[in-house]
């Protein structure tokens, strides 16, 4: 049941962060490939205006009869208010000349009624969005008229007459392409995110399923070590009794053991310049350091010695003492708790808190010991 919530959430905060971000990402891409298209848009026009009003100024300079002129200019742009963007011509009263409608020849111009700016000014794509989107002034244009069907961006004059070619953009086409946009991204932005959202889902349902197969392959491997260990611990208590009943029948074992009197219960050491003669059972460990031997009691006294580590632990009861390392003899009495360390280490707590590394080499044969 927690897992399942824990996947749920998962599902609702991933959901969330993408659908955000590729929120914001979709409407600014929106914007920029607006903005590209109305730029083409206007380069196209005012391109198309150019390229008229050189035609019409070259065939006006080599004696053309205007007549002729704009017959052949009405013939060649009629029907072009469907598209995108198309030209029309009109003079310097505003009267039209030639547009794609005949029946708006002849009509005047208001100067409300379409964008005009200075000739060598023109409307730029961040104006021209602006104008679409939010149907009002924007820029320096003039508001928006919902009644017409197109709107004037460029203007340009044809030398050698009172004729300027207009570059209309047809709002209604640029408007259906702009949706067509819209919708494109739209449906891109959803399939993106419900596929990262759903190959999300995967990957963590695939991850959390491999990671609890590792976990639980972890504990039971622990559950085994942490058995093993009190087992060990469980032994050592054993032998610890064990011991005890070794030297409380110490003289009936001594007689029965052909090496009792190489073995010593007590040793002689030394204690602020005292000598004193301890007891083996009441040793908890023996160590080394700086060629100086150093005997610690159950009690936590300490005594120095003059022997070596090797040949104290010649002496010594091999049932009673073990040799953990070069440093430390250990005594059966003086172990507090066996706990595990790195790679198939074990950590001896000592009753006073010091701590005896075992190495992997030496662990199984103090595992034996204990099961003596």
């Amino acid at each position: 049941m927690k897992k399942d919530k824990l996947y749920l959430l998962t599902l609702l905060s991933i959901s969330l962060i993408v659908f955000v971000i590729g929120y914001f990402n979709m409407n600014y891409l929106i914007k920029e490939s607006t903005n590209q298209l109305l730029e083409i848009q206007i380069e196209s026009s005012q391109r198309e205006a150019r390229e008229f009003s050189n035609l019409i100024s070259y065939q006006i300079t080599n004696g053309v009869d205007r007549d002729t002129i704009i017959n052949n200019i009405q013939r060649s742009i009629e029907g072009t208010n469907i598209e995108s963007g198309f030209i029309c011509m009109f003079d310097w009263s505003g009267v039209e000349i030639c547009h794609p409608d005949p029946q708006k020849i002849g009509n005047q111009i208001s100067p409300n009624e379409s964008f005009v700016r200075p000739l060598d000014e023109g409307i730029n794509s961040e104006d021209f969005y602006q104008l679409l989107k939010h149907k009002k002034e924007q820029g320096g244009i003039r508001d928006f008229n919902s009644d017409r069907n197109s709107e004037i961006i460029y203007l340009y004059p044809v030398k050698n007459s009172d004729w300027i070619i207009a570059a209309h953009a047809n709002i209604g086409k640029i408007d259906k392409q702009i949706k067509k946009l819209r919708i494109t991204f739209l449906l891109v932005y959803l399939l993106t995110g419900l596929s990262i959202i759903l190959l999300s889902v995967i990957v963590i349902r695939y991850l959390s399923d491999y990671f609890e197969k590792e976990l639980e392959s972890k504990n039971q491997q622990l559950t085994g070590e942490v058995l093993a260990l009190s087992k060990l611990n469980l032994n050592l208590t054993n032998y610890k009794n064990k011991i005890n009943a070794k030297i409380d029948n110490e003289n009936e074992i001594n007689t029965e053991n052909e090496d009792a009197q190489k073995i010593k219960n007590r040793l002689l050491t030394y204690s602020k310049n005292k000598l004193n003669s301890l007891k083996v059972e009441q040793i908890a460990y023996i160590n080394t350091e700086n060629s100086i031997t150093t005997i610690i009691s159950l009690e936590g006294e300490k005594y120095t010695h003059n022997s070596s580590l090797d040949d104290l632990y010649n002496g010594l009861d091999r049932s009673i003492f073990f040799r953990a390392n070069r440093q430390y003899i250990l005594s059966v009495n003086g172990i507090d708790e066996i706990l595990r360390y790195g790679n198939n280490q074990l950590k001896i707590n000592t009753k006073h808190h010091n701590s005896i590394i075992i190495s992997k080499n030496k662990a199984a044969e103090f595992k034996k010991w204990l099961n003596n």
